[in-house]
């Protein structure tokens, strides 16, 4: 059967460094054997479709096939459309009533333990907020994520050691969802 997936490549096209262009993704997806490829900005985002495989081997094959074209590793996360969309849906803060840049989600690549973030003092953040969901961190930074103290403590070495994770705004969330919908 085939599914529609998101890619979500974690670090690549920041400051220049790291480059990977889209239409070199795209052929990299379509060298992988995956159809019906899109991207989505400059930031990692792509979407396809494929009967190849569970979310875990299409990430680890996508992120070998970055590392043989570009020289450098780069960390993948792949999420079928069903799981995006479930994620939108779940989401603890009220997503209509907020702009983009306001709410963040953080996939990553297994369940997170709640015990990481247990001594993470919420109040002395708010307004901001976060709250865990299924393999991902919602985060409301009122101002932005650039001016969130919030998100800066929870991306701390000790608080995400061992996981893979890469962050989206909503509006590009909200985005993805659309696109393995399409």
């Amino acid at each position: 059967m085939t599914t529609t997936y998101a890619a979500l490549l974690r670090g690549i096209n920041v400051s220049g460094s790291r480059k990977v262009p889209m239409p070199e993704l795209r052929d990299v997806l379509g060298g992988l054997g995956h159809t019906g490829i899109a991207t989505y900005l400059q930031s990692g985002n792509a979407v396809f479709r494929s009967d190849q495989g569970d979310e875990d081997s299409l990430a680890a094959h996508l992120s070998e096939a970055l590392r043989e074209r570009f020289g450098f590793s780069v960390d993948c996360l792949v999420r079928d459309g069903r799981y995006l969309a479930a994620v939108a849906e779940a989401c603890p803060f009220p997503a209509a009533e907020l702009a983009g840049k306001q709410l963040h989600i953080t996939c990553f690549d297994r369940p997170v333990d709640a015990g990481r973030f247990a001594d993470l003092e919420a109040e002395t953040f708010l307004p901001e907020e976060f709250r865990l969901g299924d393999r991902c961190l919602y985060l409301y930074a009122p101002d932005g994520v650039g001016r969130s103290r919030l998100a800066v403590e929870l991306g701390r070495p000790r608080r995400t050691k061992g996981l893979i994770g890469t962050s989206r705004n909503w509006n590009t969330v909200v985005q993805l969802v659309e696109m393995t919908r399409g």
